[in-house]
C-alpha cells in the first residue's frame, strides 16, 4: 500500500498520530527480558503487543540494532516481521550519500527490510536523496530542523538575505516532492519554527520528535505541526514510553503512557478544529 494511504488509514483506525521509537538500548532493558535468547526482540514484542492499537507508526533507530552486530540485525528483522501490517514502519537511519551508495541504502531499507519509510540527511543535495525518492510508494523523511540542542550550529545559520538554512531546506523539500512522497523531520523543541515550516510545506507530512525526554512543547507542536484538518503529522516518542518503567510490568506502563499521550494530542487537535470553525 502507498505510504500516505497506509498512514491515513491506520491513523483513522487507531485515532492516533503517535509513533513509538523502538530504541531498545540493551543497557536499559528491564531484567524481565534479560534471561531470553533475544532480549531486544522480546522487549519490542511486549511493547508492540501493548501499544499497537494506540499508534500509527513504529520508528526503529538503526543504531540500537547495528551496534549489536549480527544479533542486533536479527532482532531488527524479527521485530519488523512482528509489527502488524497495518502500522507504518520507519527506518530512522539518517542516510544520504553519493548516488550509487544511496541506491544501495534504499534497496536495503525498502527491498530487503520492507520499511514503509526512512529518514534521510539532505546535506549532500538532491542527487543523494533521489534513489530513495524514486520509491514512490515509500515515505522519505528529510531532516529539516532537528530536536537536539546542536541543531542551532548549522540549521539556524542565516544567509545574506536573513533566511535560515532550515527554511531553505523546507522549500527544497517542497520543490523535490515530484514523486509525492517527500516528508520532513522537525523537532517539537522548535515550535515557532515549526509554524513557519508548516506554512511552506502545506500538506506534506512532518515527523515531530522531541516531545518526550527532550521536553518539546506538545500543545504548540500539535497546533502548528498539523495541517488545518489536524493531519499530516506524526509525533514520535521513544524513551518516555518504552522505558516508562523498568519493572516486570514495563509493557503495561508503556501502554498507559502512550494512551495518555494519544488522548492529550487528540484533545489539542479537537481544540484546534473548534478554533478553526469559529473563525
Amino acid at each position: 500500500m502507498n505510504f500516505l494511504k497506509k498512514l491515513e488509514a491506520v491513523s483513522k483506525k487507531n485515532n492516533s498520530i503517535i509513533s513509538i521509537g523502538l530504541d531498545s538500548d540493551m543497557q536499559r532493558l528491564p531484567k524481565a527480558v534479560m534471561g531470553s535468547n533475544d532480549p531486544v526482540f522480546v522487549f519490542n514484542k511486549r511493547i508492540i503487543d501493548r501499544t499497537s492499537h494506540l499508534v500509527c507508526a513504529y520508528k526503529l533507530n538503526l543504531s540500537f540494532y547495528e551496534s549489536l552486530g549480527s544479533k542486533g540485525w536479527k532482532s531488527l528483522e524479527k521485530t519488523l516481521k512482528y509489527i502488524p501490517e497495518k502500522i507504518v514502519t520507519i527506518a530512522d537511519s539518517k542516510r544520504g550519500d553519493i548516488g550509487n551508495s544511496s541506491r544501495k541504502y534504499a534497496e536495503a531499507f525498502f527491498d530487503t527490510l520492507s520499511f514503509d519509510a526512512v529518514t534521510v540527511n539532505p546535506y549532500m543535495g538532491f542527487d543523494s536523496l533521489e534513489p530513495f525518492l524514486k520509491y514512490g510508494d515509500r515515505g522519505i523523511f528529510i531532516l529539516c530542523l532537528t530536536s537536539n540542542p546542536g541543531s542551532s550550529d548549522f540549521q539556524k545559520i542565516k544567509d545574506e538575505n536573513g533566511v535560515p538554512l532550515y527554511l531553505r531546506v523546507a522549500k527544497k523539500i517542497k520543490e523535490w516532492n515530484k514523486y509525492g512522497n517527500c516528508c520532513a523531520v522537525v523537532g517539537a523543541t522548535h515550535p515557532e519554527e515549526l509554524k513557519e515550516i508548516r506554512k511552506i510545506l502545506d500538506n506534506i507530512p512532518i515527523l515531530i520528535p522531541g516531545i518526550g525526554a527532550q521536553e518539546g512543547d506538545l500543545e504548540k507542536s500539535v497546533k502548528w505541526g498539523t495541517d488545518p484538518e489536524g493531519k499530516y503529522a506524526i509525533f514520535n516518542v521513544s524513551r518516555a514510553i518504552i522505558f516508562a518503567s523498568s519493572g516486570e510490568n514495563f509493557d503495561k506502563e508503556a501502554e498507559k503512557r502512550c494512551e495518555e499521550l494519544r488522548d492529550q494530542i487528540n484533545l489539542y487537535l479537537d481544540e484546534k478544529k473548534k478554533n478553526l470553525k469559529g473563525k
